[in-house]
């Protein structure tokens, strides 16, 4: 079974503004096939704040589509991977 070697710094980074900002998840693009995702786990659609503990999953491998698209987006701006930057995406405020 081949395991892919990477920083676990920037697992400790994308844990970090997960907890600290709240986010949902959390992308870092690696290349341009290659990405890394944290997605904190939900109950019932909304973050429990309740709880003490607080589930992340992390995901390694190949974009999804709207990543994908995003990526497309990238190359037009010509940014040059690795990106610097973490894409952070919040869960969506209900009134």
């Amino acid at each position: 079974m081949y395991l892919p070697l990477f920083p676990t710094v920037l697992l400790g980074k994308m844990a970090n503004i997960l907890i600290h900002y709240g986010a949902r998840k959390v992308t870092k693009y690696m290349t341009e096939k290659e990405v890394i995702k944290a997605t904190r786990k939900l109950f019932k659609g909304k973050v429990d704040n309740q709880s003490r503990k607080v589930e992340i999953c992390f995901t390694m491998g190949t974009p999804n589509y709207e990543e994908r698209e995003f990526i497309k987006k990238l190359k037009k701006a010509g940014e040059p991977f690795p990106v610097k930057k973490f894409q952070i995406k919040f869960l969506k405020t209900t009134k």
